[in-house]
């Protein structure tokens, strides 16, 4: 986790990869609970610790609707912040399209905007030609990946002044007076400039410890040097341990319900494929089972 996934699919697919890898961060509590209900409280803070700024009325780009993203754009709707949404995947900005939000190219509001979040996990998002053309006062951080986001080596040049004006603040100084709010130098926001609450590091902590717990109880064979995401049961036993937090109880499938599903009675209830609404990569489509129609007939 923390590690973008990618990089170890690349290693695999070129028979670089040394072990086994369990991928935690695709992990259905990693990526709901750490990247989209934290996220969605700590751009927040750590927007209000650094800058102070008012939201209400504000022009806000989110670059990427991930999971990350999603929490970002909630969380700024909420408090009357207008946002705007880039994207590269249609699903991902047909979903910000149906959740309210005008999907654009960051070139089309670049001029306009008061702030710019990179959520991509991707380089370069934001270019030094796009920040020669944003106004005056514009907040520019990253929620998504590394340092890698926001080409921040470009604004280190002799044209421009560096002020830093507290702790992780720094103003980027044009020669034409122009300044911009760069937070934590392109780094992480939410591991920079605000908390992370215990409860989601417990959850991610809890998903670490059990992937590293199977694959070192795992019989020999059963993994190969490859990516492995983290098996559905597990997931759901480390939702389980954190459910007594608020006082929540399961309901309990009785044997004619569970027969009639499919599912043993103590999960996992739900198949590999399903995401609970989480997009995070294209799943190739021969892999999910056929669609069938109520009247049994094969949709393909």
């Amino acid at each position: 986790t923390g590690l973008e996934p990618s990089w170890l699919y690349q290693l695999s697919k070129a028979g670089k990869l040394c072990v086994p890898a369990m991928n935690v961060n695709d992990s259905v509590t990693k990526q709901k609970f750490d990247n989209l209900y934290c996220c969605r409280e700590s751009i927040l803070d750590g927007l209000k610790r650094t800058t102070d700024v008012m939201f209400g009325g504000k022009q806000v780009v989110v670059c990427g609707y991930g999971e990350v993203g999603k929490g970002c754009c909630s969380a700024l709707k909420a408090l009357g912040a207008i946002v705007y949404v880039t994207e590269i995947d249609p699903i991902c900005a047909l979903q910000a399209c149906m959740d309210g939000f005008r999907v654009v190219k960051l070139n089309e509001v670049i001029r306009q905007v008061d702030m710019i979040i990179t959520c991509t996990g991707n380089k370069n998002v934001v270019t030094r030609e796009q920040l020669d053309r944003v106004k005056n006062g514009c907040i520019v951080c990253n929620m998504g990946h590394s340092n890698t986001e926001i080409d921040v080596a470009s604004l280190r040049t002799p044209e421009l002044t560096w002020e830093r004006v507290r702790s992780q603040v720094d103003h980027v100084i044009w020669p034409d007076g122009k300044r911009v709010v760069l937070l934590a130098e392109g780094r992480l926001l939410n591991l920079s400039c605000s908390t992370v609450p215990t409860f989601v590091l417990s959850i991610t902590a809890t998903t670490q410890a059990l992937a590293l717990i199977e694959l070192y109880n795992a019989p020999e064979g059963r993994y190969k040097q490859d990516v492995y995401l983290l098996p559905k049961k597990m997931d759901e036993y480390v939702a389980s341990l954190h459910l007594p937090t608020f006082d929540a109880h399961l309901t309990e499938l009785s044997d004619e319900q569970a027969k009639y599903l499919g599912l043993n009675k103590n999960g996992p209830f739900k198949p590999n494929y399903y995401r609970y609404w989480s997009k995070r990569r294209v799943m190739e489509f021969s892999s999910f089972p056929p669609f069938r129609h109520r009247h049994g007939r094969s949709a393909r």
